[in-house]
């Protein structure tokens, strides 16, 4: 009697078990299963947190947030994006501040669309709390500008306006793979205008990032997930910027079992956030 209890038991557990469906798994950049605290402590410990996300994955906004409610819980903390662009820092500063409210920000700032789920969450726990959130990226006309004539054209900006980009000339190296990665597009046809146009987001975003570092506290950074895969990107010009600067990474992928990483995703970051491919996309 007592071998067919412990037996029903068992099967009974095991059921639990396998209907325990995670939504999201975090591992190493070895790809060994790690907990959430151990990003936590990792977070608290560096100068720098990129957290590289999918724009559209619910999940990933869903993290980056309780992330940075938790790392500003125990230390000072900046935050910055990807999604506002440097000659809007005046309108966000305002926000901040309180002297204008959401309406007036979307009138004036070129924000995303899908600005109101994912990212005014994090906007509004930084007004609430009073830190300083950086607009960090290069306004998109520089970078179309960029892509359609080449770096040099920068240099033809007036003063005012090439201060809401990295300093130029800035260093670029065709040879990192990403960049490769996008030259290689279309059959190796698209030539390198995409990958500079890219790399003076990146150089941006690391130059604002590390402008804006303040003593005993963590900047974390919202980015697409490419701007600072494989250590690459804003990871890479931020070390350019400041050789001795501490970062921690976070790419996310999409899989559809996120109980093992995928060998292709290995090495993608100090965490990669692994996501199941069916969770609900914001846009």
């Amino acid at each position: 009697m007592r071998t067919k209890f412990l037996l029903l038991l068992l099967l009974f557990v095991a059921c639990l078990q396998a209907q325990d469906k995670k939504a999201y798994q975090l591992f190493d950049k070895n790809g060994k299963k790690v907990s959430y605290d151990k990003l936590l402590k990792a977070s608290l410990k560096t100068q720098v947190v990129l957290f590289g996300e999918y724009h559209n994955n619910s999940v990933a906004h869903w993290l980056q947030l309780e992330l940075t409610k938790d790392v500003a819980a125990q230390t000072k903390v900046v935050l910055g994006a990807e999604m506002i662009e440097a000659d809007n820092q005046t309108q966000l500063n305002q926000y901040l501040k309180g002297e204008i409210d959401q309406r007036k920000l979307d009138s004036t700032a070129r924000l995303w669309k899908n600005h109101p789920t994912d990212y005014k969450p994090l906007v509004d726990f930084a007004k609430e709390n009073k830190f300083d959130f950086i607009a960090t990226n290069i306004p998109r006309r520089y970078a179309s500008m960029v892509f359609k004539k080449g770096l040099e054209e920068l240099q033809t900006l007036k003063d005012e306006e090439k201060s809401w980009i990295a300093p130029l000339p800035i260093e670029f190296d065709i040879n990192l793979p990403g960049y490769q990665g996008m030259m290689n597009m279309q059959g190796g046809h698209a030539g390198d205008k995409m990958p500079k146009a890219q790399a003076i987001k990146d150089a941006t975003m690391a130059y604002f990032i590390n402008k804006n570092l303040a003593s005993n506290s963590v900047f974390i950074h919202y980015n697409g997930t490419y701007h600072s895969d494989n250590f690459e990107g804003i990871n890479w010009y931020l070390k350019k910027y400041n050789p001795t600067i501490e970062i921690v990474t976070i790419s996310c992928v999409e899989q559809k079992d996120v109980s093992k990483l995928e060998k292709e995703n290995y090495n993608k970051a100090n965490f990669i956030l692994v996501i199941d491919e069916d969770v609900t996309k914001t846009y």
